[in-house]
Order: structure tokens, then sequence, then C-alpha cells
């Protein structure tokens, strides 16, 4: 008698982001580009790593006084309060005050699983979420899964061409008292300081809680404490928030995804308290975190020359994604290509959107073999010396053609 798979009602799931990249690869063409990389490129097609990583990598391999045994389930200390600093700044008030913590988490949406399920034990009133970012975040999915309702709002007008502060103003303003919101991309608003305030006070009358989404620090202006500035505005009024704080990307160390789930309390006491119900949490989650991340961060972080030849890597890194964005707006122009390209320039970061509709987007994939996500939000990093030619070419005559029209 034939086995029954307990597994006969399991379907396949919905095709995820990979598609693209899967039907790149299938593609014979030599011309054939793909511009949606999640990674930082350098000009020759490669990974970005900050040039004093492999130094870091070769150090520690070769250091025997190294210990190998379990980390706390809080994770690593010096890695936590290394990465504290970086995002705050060494003294800043929510530090001098002791009442800023951490806990060292996994890959990019650990802080957001952890945070998640800290937040729906210990809030149990606030059962939606608000999730309001520059595109569709993954980390909608973990707050689904807990049970939350998730409410998800872009800031990028698509007809205007450029982030919208005003979604941001009026979400605070009609959301529910004590919901939660997720914040991305905030700083890449420019909100005025008539704006800020009234941000500010939607978000205080209402009690609504922040969590604030920090992917890439340094890499939207190049400019490490501008990029969290913004933070600021949540310490002076006393608000107490969430951080997901990502450090992979803006170190080149994408496969050793480490992050960092940061709280911000009234005063130490409760802030101990939160800690102490995270790491609690953590036991159920991945019990103990991977540290080879964590020690090359640490090891940059915490020594002065390594720390400053680090940072002039992600500053340059950044001053190369401006410029190919000011060549691509250029060579736009100089082919006559309809409508203005300020849009490109006025965006922050490596991911930033063309401005394509989906026809346009379509056009690009099926006849010129250039691979690009369906919203236009594509990976500046991507385009070189070598293929900028051709993608703006085919830009102009993907805008022009009458197959790119709505």
């Amino acid at each position: 008698m034939p086995t029954l798979s307990v597994f006969l009602d399991v379907p396949l799931a919905q095709k995820l982001e990979g598609s693209l990249l899967k039907t790149y690869k299938q593609d014979d063409c030599p011309k054939k580009i793909f511009l949606a990389y999640r990674v930082c490129m350098t000009t020759e097609g490669q990974p970005w790593v900050s040039s004093v990583v492999p130094k870091i990598r070769l150090q520690i391999s070769q250091d025997p006084s190294l210990n190998y045994e379990y980390m706390p389930m809080m994770g690593m200390k010096s890695f936590t309060e290394a990465s504290l600093k970086l995002l705050f700044g060494k003294y800043n008030q929510v530090i001098v005050e002791n009442r800023v913590g951490g806990v060292h988490t996994v890959g990019d949406n650990g802080a957001f699983q952890l945070g998640a399920q800290f937040l729906k034990i210990w809030r149990k009133d606030s059962r939606i979420v608000y999730i309001i970012s520059s595109k569709k975040e993954s980390h909608g999915l973990v707050f689904q899964d807990m049970g939350f309702t998730v409410c998800e709002y872009s800031l990028w007008d698509s007809k205007q061409l450029c982030m919208d502060p005003n979604v941001l103003l009026d979400v605070a303003e009609q959301a529910p008292h004590g919901c939660i919101f997720v914040i991305g991309n905030i700083g890449d608003c420019k909100l005025t300081q008539s704006q800020w305030a009234r941000l500010i006070a939607s978000m205080k009358s209402k009690q609504i809680f922040p969590f604030f989404d920090i992917p890439y620090q340094g890499l939207s202006t190049g400019n490490l404490e501008e990029d969290t500035g913004f933070l600021q505005y949540f310490v002076s009024q006393d608000f107490e928030f969430f951080c997901s704080q990502s450090l992979s990307k803006i170190f080149g160390i994408y496969d050793e995804g480490v992050g960092v789930l940061v709280v911000v309390a009234l005063n130490n006491q409760l802030l101990l308290c939160v800690l102490s119900q995270l790491m609690n949490l953590t036991q159920a989650l991945w019990l103990n975190p991977p540290t080879r991340g964590a020690r090359i961060i640490t090891s940059i972080l915490c020594n002065p020359a390594l720390q400053g030849e680090w940072k002039q890597s992600l500053k340059e890194l950044v001053e190369n994604i401006m410029l190919i964005k000011e060549k691509v707006k250029e060579k736009l122009r100089l082919l006559g290509t309809p409508g203005s390209w300020d849009h490109i320039t006025d965006q922050n970061g490596p991911q930033s959107y063309l401005g394509l509709n989906s026809q346009k987007v379509e056009y690009l994939v099926k006849k010129k073999h250039i691979y690009i996500p369906k919203n236009g939000r594509i990976n500046f990093t991507c385009i070189n010396a070598w293929n900028i030619d051709y993608i703006t070419q085919s830009i102009n005559e993907a805008v022009l053609s009458p197959e790119g029209s709505e």
C-alpha cells in the first residue's frame, strides 16, 4: 500500500522577486543586462566590498586567540555597542542617559521578526501596522504572519516623480490611536520644519509607536550622521521606538547578514525590562546569532584608522552612484528623450526609480533584454561605462515607441 504524503495539500508558492533574475539567466541574448541586483556593484560588475573588509577577514582567520564558543543570547556586546554609536553618535543623549540598547540579530529581517514578536505579546491593543516606505517591503509579510493587519503606503509619487512627504503626514493624521508605524526612507522625503512638527504632533497625540527601518546608513547621502539625523526629532520629543539597523550592505558582507534591533526607552529601567523580554524571545527564534559578520564590523568600527578607511570607501561608492545618475540624466538629455529626468538625481541611494510606466518597463525587458522590476526601481550601480550607452539609448527608444505608451 503506497504511503500518502503529508504534503499533498501544499501548493507551489506564488513566485517571488527571484523570478526576474531567473528569466535573465535563461536569456541567451549577448546584450542582456540586469538592473535589479540587491547588492551594490563595482564598475567591473562585481559585488562591492569595502576595501578594508578583506584585510579584516584575513586577520580574523589567522587569529589564534579567538574563542568560537556560542555567543550570549543578546549577541556580541561590543558589536551592539559600536552599532548604536554609529547610529546615534557617541555623545547622543540616549547613549549618555543609558536608555538605548540593542539585540544582535540575524539577516536583514531578523530585527523585524524579533520586534514584531515582542509587539504582538506586549502591545496587544496595537494590531494595525502601517508600513510607509519608498517601495514594497518584505517585512510586511513578517507582521502579517504575526497576525497584524498590515496597511502599506508608498512615498513615491509615480505621477510627480518624487517622494511625497504628504503621504506620511496624511496617514499619521488618519491612523487610529496606538497603531504601529514601520517607516523606511523617511530621510529622503526632506520634510520641512513645519512638516516635522506636524508629524511629531500627530504621532505623539495618537501614541503611535515608530519602528524605523535603517537598511543602509551612509549610502543615501554619503554622510552617516545626516542619513540618521531624523532620529533626533523623535529622541528630543521623548518617543520610545524600535529600529531595524541592517549593517551588511554598508560593509559589503551581503552573505553574512547581520543587524541590530535597537530599542529606545524613556529610562534605563524600562530599557532593561524590554531587553530581558527580547532575550527570552531570541531563544525561540535563533538562540545564538552568528558572529563572523559582527566580528568584521566590530573590528572596523572600534579601530579609528580602519573606520576612517571604511568611511572613505563608502564615500567613494556614494560619489560613484551620484556620478552614474548624472551621466544617465545627461545622456538622456543629449538624446532628446522627452520629459524631465531630474528625478533621477533628486533621489538618494543606489536604488532609485527611473520613472517609467509598466509598458515602458515591459518594452525594455522584452525588446531590449534590459531586466528591470515592474515598478521601474533600479540599482544604479549596475550601470557602468560598458553598458550606459545601450541602456540610455534603449530608454529613449522605449519612451518614444508607441509600444511603450499607456
